[in-house]
């Protein structure tokens, strides 16, 4: 059973910022400076468990009056092809819904644009780099 919510305690953050650590530090090579920034004090913070292990984080943050940018999404290796990006995401949609943004913006890595197509969001720039990994900008109107 796989369950998503708002990082509320110091154990959650913890959590999260593991899996963080996990995928794009140490699977990635994304330097830990880069990695856990200054956006983290202000974002809310996602994480998601199997039973009482975290699988899965992610990070909203507003950034004008009807907008939010989804980041850090990213699911541990050996839980990936279960549709648990999907599942996070949705709830970070409901999340902006809930606080009355209408436009999700997010940077993809290149390789993962074809999955957030697949959940509404388009492309909106040419490939850039970030953290040394090729992606470009997606939004979606909610």
């Amino acid at each position: 059973m796989y369950n998503v919510k708002i990082v509320e305690t110091t154990k959650e953050h913890d959590d999260a910022i593991t899996v963080r650590k996990k995928v794009f530090v140490e699977e990635q090579g994304v330097p830990l400076h880069l990695e856990c920034d200054a956006e983290d004090a202000s974002a809310t913070h996602f994480i998601m468990y199997e039973g009482n292990e975290p699988v899965g984080a992610s990070r909203l943050r507003s950034i004008e009056n009807d907008a939010a940018k989804i980041e850090r999404v990213c699911i541990l290796q050996d839980q990936r092809g279960k549709k648990l990006g999907a599942l996070i995401m949705k709830e970070m949609e409901k999340h902006a819904i809930s606080i009355h943004k209408k436009k999700l913006k997010l940077h993809a890595q290149s390789y993962a644009i074809p999955f957030y197509e697949k959940l509404g969001y388009s492309v909106t720039s040419p490939e850039f780099m970030d953290a040394g990994i090729p992606h470009r900008a997606m939004e979606k109107n909610i």
